[in-house]
This record gives C-alpha cells, sequence and structure tokens, in this order.
C-alpha cells in the first residue's frame, strides 16, 4: 500500500493512497465523466488526462457536475 495524501476535494479533507488519480476521484463522485469540470490547484484538468494526473499531498480538487436544463 503506498503512502497516504491528504487533499481537499470539494471543500471537505480526505485522505487518498499516493498513485490516486483525478480520473479514480472523478469516478467516485460522478458515473458521467462528460457531464463533469475538474480544477485542480485552481487550473482545469482536461478530461482526457483525468486518468494521467496523479494527486498531490495538498491539492486542492474542485469537481462540478454540469446540469443542463430549460
Amino acid at each position: 500500500m503506498g503512502k497516504a495524501l491528504t487533499l481537499t476535494l470539494n471543500g471537505s479533507e480526505i485522505e487518498v493512497e499516493a498513485g490516486t488519480t483525478v480520473g479514480t476521484l472523478v469516478d467516485g463522485l460522478s458515473p458521467d465523466r462528460s457531464r463533469v469540470a475538474v480544477e485542480r490547484n485552481r487550473a482545469i484538468v482536461p478530461r482526457a488526462t483525468l486518468d494521467e494526473v496523479q494527486v498531490a499531498d495538498g491539492d486542492v480538487i474542485e469537481v462540478v457536475t454540469l446540469v443542463g436544463g430549460g
């Protein structure tokens, strides 16, 4: 098991294992990646790179679900 990292996800402090990707976090929050926008430390994470970007200790991640309506 990897080292535990502490980060902030949508305003809540959580611990995750080292090597965790932004994609893993998103999958835990939303079943449809095409309807989310992700910001890591105030920078947008392109959807195509979610499974490549590993989180780091102290990161601040915001995941926003896009909702359509009329």
